[in-house]
């Protein structure tokens, strides 16, 4: 039997209608659908009628499935020569451990195709309608996990020194720290924002100073999963509610 192929198909922050057109016909051209836990569970709807569905949920602090685990499923389907559309959310190259995926799979010999898609930074910008690369404030933007593999913290100061745009991910459950780590470097005026679940209907966002926006956040409840932006070009959510005479912490859908 032939060898098939595995595709890691980016189902974007959650709404359907930002897939890409590629990501919809890889989907339904599937024989087995591996499908995180953070990706709208509608996508099942532009399956193939034979793809078998299998629930993969990675989350983090939550009961997950092991990644070891994922990496044989893949393997021992493509090699039974089918193909395999592993479904990521957001964008499948960015802190989706695509780099250990496609690395176990061209070792097995098998053929990876990569499908992008919308990172979940990205939709929160969207959301409080910001460029994070706005030439008025930055020259570019940092896109940073909050959660290393061995435990460690990034060099919080080396980031804010740059002076770029910081998109967060997985740091909602320490934004004190974060928050902390960063005013001792930043000015506590600093703009700042958390949205949680980006471009899906569940979306929330709060919108503070750096000295204040791990308090905000915790007021409103914005908990994982959450994208944290930081930077001059965050102002312009700002001075968009104080336009409109509302509390920083009301910008929420």
């Amino acid at each position: 039997m032939n060898t098939g192929k595995v595709t890691l198909v980016s189902a974007g922050p959650g709404d359907l209608d930002l897939l890409t057109f590629k990501a919809a016909k890889a989907i339904a051209a599937a024989d087995v659908l591996l499908i995180d836990d953070l990706v709208n569970g509608e996508i099942t709807t532009l399956k193939a009628p034979h793809a078998r569905v299998i629930k993969v949920g990675k989350r983090g602090g939550c009961k997950s499935t092991p990644q070891a685990f994922i990496q044989r499923l893949m393997r021992r389907y493509a090699l039974q020569g089918k193909h395999v559309v592993r479904i990521k959310g957001g964008d499948a190259l960015l802190f989706g451990r695509a780099g250990e995926e496609i690395a176990d799979l061209r070792h097995a010999g098998i053929d990876v195709e990569i499908v992008n898609g919308i990172s979940s930074g990205f939709a929160a910008a969207a959301a409080l309608g910001v460029s994070l690369t706005h030439r008025d404030h930055c020259q570019g933007v940092i896109f940073v996990t909050a959660h290393l593999r061995d435990g460690t913290e990034p060099d919080w100061a080396a980031l804010a020194a740059t002076g770029m745009t910081l998109a967060i991910y997985m740091g909602a459950s320490r934004i004190d720290s974060i928050s902390e780590a960063l005013g001792e470097t930043l000015a506590p005026d600093t703009p700042a924002a958390v949205v949680q679940w980006a471009g899906t209907s569940r979306e929330r966002r709060v919108c503070a100073p750096l000295g204040e926006i791990a308090a905000q956040a915790a007021a409103q409840q914005i908990a994982s999963p959450a994208v944290i932006l930081i930077g001059g070009a965050i102002g312009e959510a700002i001075v968009e509610v104080a336009a409109r005479g509302e509390p920083l912490r009301q910008l929420s859908a």
